[in-house]
């Protein structure tokens, strides 16, 4: 069930201001979350090259970057894009917040990722259709989300729950660290978002390397431009 929550009377000013219906949004995340494909669409083994994509804010503005890595986790490219944020931030859809700035970060690869794994949930969210999923349904590839914070369901023995349901995977990548939560996007199933998220580990990150790389990347532009 999803549990409803009050919101801060100045996101709901803003929300009338710019005429967002949270309803409509939720029923559209329902209508799109049916389209997600949780089986593997590609054979992950022979995987070439591993996208990180990662948001900051700065003041108004949204801060998108992409890295795309190779299998010897090189850098192949690095992309961002700056622009005003249009939405508050809401639990539960934080896609329609940072995807624009996201997806015309994506406009500008010149490479071709076969995988993305995206800082955020993608199943694991209230209408199974956190900004992982949105983003995969989006650009029709593979796509993980890997999370630093649990926002929604149960952990138990290094699952997550909601409903009865596996929605996402708890792991410990760090000694002394708290896990991080993987869920599937899009077109590819728990047991391999799981598998392929503990190879790309590289201590000391808690991370997988592709996310690490974008983060620190964004971190580095965002410093660059306040």
């Amino acid at each position: 069930m999803e549990k409803e929550e009050s919101l801060p009377e100045k996101v709901v000013s803003i929300l009338k201001k710019f005429g967002i219906d949270l309803e409509a949004l939720k029923s559209e995340q329902r209508k799109l979350a049916k389209q997600v494909k949780l089986k593997d669409s590609v054979d992950f083994s022979d995987v070439k090259m591993i996208a990180g994509v990662d948001v900051a804010s700065v003041g108004k503005d949204i801060i998108a970057g992409i890295v795309v890595l190779n299998s010897d986790m090189e850098t192949v490219e690095e992309k961002f894009v700056a622009r005003k944020a249009d939405f508050p931030y809401v639990s539960g859809f934080r896609s329609y917040r940072e995807l624009p700035a996201i997806m015309e970060c994506f406009q500008k690869l010149e490479s071709d990722a076969d995988l993305f794994i995206v800082e955020g949930n993608g199943i694991l969210h209230p209408r199974r259709f956190g900004i992982a999923s949105h983003f995969g349904i989006l650009v029709q590839k593979p796509t993980i989300g890997v999370a630093k914070n649990l926002m929604f369901g149960d952990e138990k023995e290094g699952k997550v729950y909601a409903d009865s349901e596996v929605l996402a995977s708890a792991l410990v990548t760090k000694e002394g660290s708290n896990p991080i939560y993987i869920s599937p996007g899009h077109m590819i199933s728990l047991k391999n978002a799981t598998d392929i998220v503990r190879k790309l580990i590289r201590p000391p990150h808690k991370l997988p390397e592709p996310l690490d790389a974008a983060h620190r990347y964004v971190n580095k532009i965002s410093d660059e431009l306040k």
